[in-house]
C-alpha cells in the first residue's frame, strides 16, 4: 500500500445513486457485468455503498456490501487512474470493517465469468485472503480488530 492510500476518507453514501464516478469506477467492465443492471445517470442503487476519496477530493473508488444471512458480497471498484496503488486493498478492509461491525460472518465475491479481468481479480482477492471455493465463490471470514490484535494466552 502506498502512503496516499493512509490518508483516504470512506465516506458512507446514503441515497447511493449512479453516476459519472461510478461509471468511471467500474469502467472498462462496466455495471452490467458485476450485476447491478446497466444504470442511468441518477438512478438509485440497492445496498450500501461507500466512497473513497483522496486528499485532494478526487474519488478513487468505491465499496458495496450486500448483507444477507449473516453473510456479505463485497465489490470495490477502483478508478483506472488509481488502480495498482493500494486503494482497492485499503477499500477491502474498510468493507471488513463494515461487515465486522454488522457482525457477519463472511465476505464474499463472484468474479463474473465475463468479467475482462476475471483471473487478474481473481487472483487479487486470493492475496487479500479470500479463499476460492468450487462455485466460483471466494470467501473471507471477518474477523474483528480485537480477534487480530489480541494476545496470544
Amino acid at each position: 500500500m502506498t502512503d496516499g492510500a493512509r490518508e483516504l476518507t470512506w465516506t458512507a453514501e446514503p441515497t447511493p445513486r449512479w453516476d459519472t464516478d461510478k461509471a468511471a469506477a467500474f469502467s472498462p467492465a462496466g455495471p452490467a457485468v458485476h450485476g447491478l443492471g446497466t444504470p442511468g445517470e441518477g438512478d438509485a442503487l440497492g445496498d450500501a455503498w461507500w466512497r473513497v476519496e483522496t486528499p485532494a477530493g478526487e474519488v478513487a473508488g468505491f465499496g458495496r456490501l450486500d448483507d444477507t444471512w449473516g453473510d456479505a458480497e463485497v465489490l470495490v471498484a477502483v478508478v483506472p487512474a488509481f488502480r495498482g496503488s493500494g486503494v482497492g486493498a485499503w477499500a477491502m478492509d474498510r468493507l471488513g470493517e463494515e461487515a465486522a461491525a454488522r457482525s457477519l460472518n463472511y465476505v464474499y465475491n463472484v468474479v463474473p465469468v465475463g468479467h475482462p479481468d476475471r483471473e487478474a481479480v481473481s487472483s487479487w482477492l486470493a492475496g487479500q485472503g479470500f479463499d476460492a471455493r468450487e462455485t466460483g465463490e471466494l470467501r473471507r471470514r471477518v474477523t474483528t480488530r480485537a480477534a487480530t490484535t489480541a494476545p496470544s494466552q
